[in-house]
């Protein structure tokens, strides 16, 4: 009940406020802020609390490694993006999500080599996205309907996975959490409004959050079963923000 009603009000907070970021800033950094682990590292909190350090050691470890599919699942779309509408584009990009999480549940790989390895998917994934320039945001403005629609959307999806999550494991519980929900309707607004660049601008932001989600759970996974729940998740959080900064100034500097 205390991760269902976290994410339920964490649902609206994070994708009006990436939504309301996006209109300001622009499609990248709405995808940025949702790059952050804002719900994953609360479900991680309420899965210490109610478990062992070691089971919640082992979800971080499947978020972290879930950061795989998130990389696959933003080139994909990006890239069907150049040629197909938003229908095609999504249900290419989370069948290649599907796939990537069904490989990682029955392959589990040590702490270090899975941060190296998320580290370098997200930097060639920032090489190999599409370079294309967003075009002329139209003149239609979206109508007072638009952000709650988003947030009715990832509301449901989200009754959804914490319904099934009592069935499942500490790794595929990580692997879930990862799911790209706010993600998905970010990026199927920006391309439906502003056209493929627009998402591939999302999809972008998101892999350079992805640097503070990567250094959240390396720092968690090492620190949980050592110290307390408190210093480790302060740690982890500190260590996120730094990187999140750093990462917003090489964001800022691309697309300037």
């Amino acid at each position: 009940m205390n991760i269902l009603a976290l994410k339920l009000i964490l649902a609206p907070i994070i994708i009006g406020s990436a939504s309301l970021a996006g209109r300001r800033w622009g499609p990248a950094v709405s995808g940025w802020i949702v790059g952050m682990p804002l719900t994953s590292g609360p479900v991680i909190f309420f899965v210490a609390l109610s478990h062992s350090a070691s089971f919640a050691g082992n979800a971080a470890l499947g978020v972290l490694s879930g950061g795989l599919s998130l990389v696959a699942y933003a080139l994909t779309y990006s890239w069907l993006a150049t040629r197909f509408r938003w229908p095609i584009a999504i249900s290419g990009s989370l069948l290649v999500f599907a796939s990537s999480t069904a490989f990682l549940q029955t392959h589990t790989f040590p702490l270090l080599p899975i941060f190296i390895l998320v580290c370098a998917a997200i930097l060639t994934g920032l090489r190999l996205m599409p370079q294309d320039t967003v075009e002329k945001e139209s003149d239609a403005k979206p109508g007072p309907w638009d952000i709650p629609v988003r947030i009715l959307i990832g509301t449901g999806f989200i009754l959804l996975l914490t319904g099934i999550a009592p069935l499942i494991g500490p790794r595929l519980t990580g692997l879930l959490t990862t799911i790209p929900l706010y993600i998905t309707i970010l990026t199927i607004f920006a391309h439906r409004d502003q056209g493929p660049a627009a998402a591939a601008y999302v999809l972008r932001g998101l892999l350079y959050g992805m640097f503070a989600f990567t250094g959240f759970f390396i720092v968690l996974s090492l620190l949980i079963e050592h110290i307390s729940l408190a210093a480790a998740f302060g740690a982890a959080v500190l260590t996120a923000l730094i990187v999140q900064g750093l990462s917003l100034l090489v964001l800022r500097q691309f697309h300037k």
